[in-house]
């Protein structure tokens, strides 16, 4: 955790170019910890500091910044010192970081060393938002026909390479993924035993051009901490780990959150938008959802005469109109939200409008009760007879509202329900349908069906 009087007592050691001093203070605190005490220097203090830690650690702690401070760093620090913290980079966070820096990537990539140049390349080479961005190709993959006594000698000469050894995955002769093992079963077996008569053949992977919300549904599904990565042949290129996974669900629930706001999502983080991209990404679904409002507008001028016969009717214009957008935000949210955790998908449209047509119709009454009885408490406290030329026809006034309310609040629900599947069926994101867009649309429709009920059940009396 951050911790300003930390930070400034290493930027007086810094400048006191008490270097041990330096050293003995950042080396007590874990990586990501250490990545938000270090945020807050200038970068001349964080190139120092940075130079102190030992190369893996630094390394380490660069993956734990945020874009900007990489990139700051980088051109804070030389050469040597940045080529050493780019080949120690675990393979996917070094990929995230190239990028983001594509107009840097040709030089940085010249860094690195032919091997890990190779492999940045290769995984560079895959498409932008497939699970071969997320996966690295740092683990522990044995022949089948191995020795227990043989994969274990292979973890002490490859261990500190390696980022999990709790699995271990194994191939045959040409690659082939073939099963895996946890490390406790291999420990429990004795040397001789050949690694394919303890193994689990029963494996799950991932395809390298898979999009990576799949893996993310595949983590969530198997509940497992690390998956292996498969081209078309069933070779073994890499493994993805549930770190990365995270990462990206975090980055999808942003974006569908966002999107659910009514605006476009920002993929950085909030603080670090500019003016004019906050202004780009909001104002357009705005002027959007402004120019669907005015409609609203253009429906009451449709029914003037009747607002103009009985002008009671335009007191409860907000009620209705709130009343329905609200409905339907709650549907369209709920099922947007389903639709994310692949609890619903297009095939199941019928169950899910069967269920909000249940639903819609049960809330619709129980606010359409709480409408009428609104009348009926009205017309028995107040003398607004004149609002009502005659208090003959609150009955049917509170009818209006009632009935108006039962229909605004299903139409909502099935609206707000059923865009997603609209969106995704066309081909975009169900969170584009967000709770705003839905609203406004139900804004409208629910004043054509109220003042048509109005009209039918008020003419020859109010109106």
């Amino acid at each position: 955790m951050r911790s300003p009087a930390l930070t400034e007592e290493i930027k007086t050691l810094v400048d006191a170019r008490d270097f041990a001093g330096v050293r003995s203070r950042i080396l007590q605190w874990p990586p990501a910890d250490l990545a938000e005490l270090l945020t807050d220097m200038e970068p001349r203090e964080l190139a120092i500091t940075f130079r102190l830690l030992p190369k893996p650690l630094a390394a380490e702690v660069f993956e734990y910044f945020e874009h900007d401070k990489q990139e700051e760093l980088i051109q804070a620090l030389g050469p040597a010192q940045v080529a050493a913290i780019l080949n120690e980079m675990s393979d996917d966070d070094r990929t995230a970081f190239l990028e983001e820096v594509p107009e840097h990537a040709v030089m940085l990539l010249g860094l690195l060393s032919p091997e890990q140049q190779r492999i940045a390349l290769q995984l560079l080479g895959y498409p932008e938002g497939s699970v071969g961005r997320l996966m690295t190709t740092r683990f522990l993959g044995v022949e089948e026909n191995a020795t227990v006594q043989q994969t274990l000698e292979q973890i002490r000469e490859r261990g500190e390479e390696i980022q999990n050894l709790n699995v271990i995955f194994v191939v045959n002769a040409y690659n082939k993924l073939q099963g895996w093992l946890r490390l406790r079963e291999l420990v429990r077996h004795s040397f001789s035993v050949r690694v394919h008569e303890i193994m689990d053949a029963n494996y799950i992977a991932l395809h390298v051009t898979d999009p990576q919300n799949i893996a993310v549904s595949m983590f969530r599904k198997y509940d497992r901490s690390m998956l292996p990565v498969v081209d078309v042949t069933g070779s073994l290129l890499g493994v993805v780990t549930v770190d990365d996974i995270l990462d990206v669900a975090e980055e999808e629930a942003t974006e569908d959150i966002q999107q659910m706001g009514g605006q476009a999502a920002f993929h950085e983080p909030y603080l670090d938008v500019s003016l004019g991209k906050m202004l780009q990404k909001r104002a357009g679904w705005l002027v959007i959802l402004f120019l669907g409002e005015l409609l609203t507008t253009s429906a009451m001028g449709h029914f003037e005469k009747e607002i103009a016969s009985a002008t009671v009717l335009s007191l409860f214009v907000p009620l209705i109109i709130s009343s329905g957008g609200n409905s339907g935000s709650q549907s369209s949210t709920l099922v947007i939200r389903a639709m994310a955790l692949e609890e619903a998908n297009l095939r199941d449209w019928f169950r899910v409008l069967r269920r909000e047509l249940l639903t819609g119709a049960a809330l619709g009454l129980i606010l359409g009760v709480l409408g009428f009885l609104r009348i009926a408490v009205w017309q028995g406290l107040s003398n607004y007879t004149d609002l009502f030329r005659s208090y003959d026809h609150w009955l049917l006034l509170a009818l209006t509202i009632g009935t108006s309310l039962c229909g605004v609040v299903l139409w909502g629900s099935i609206t707000g329900a059923m865009m997603p599947f609209l969106m995704r069926r066309l081909g975009f994101d169900p969170a584009s349908s967000s709770a705003p867009f839905v609203a406004t649309i139900v804004d409208v429709t629910g004043l054509v069906l109220y003042f048509s009920i109005a009209y039918v059940i008020l003419s020859g009396s109010l109106l």
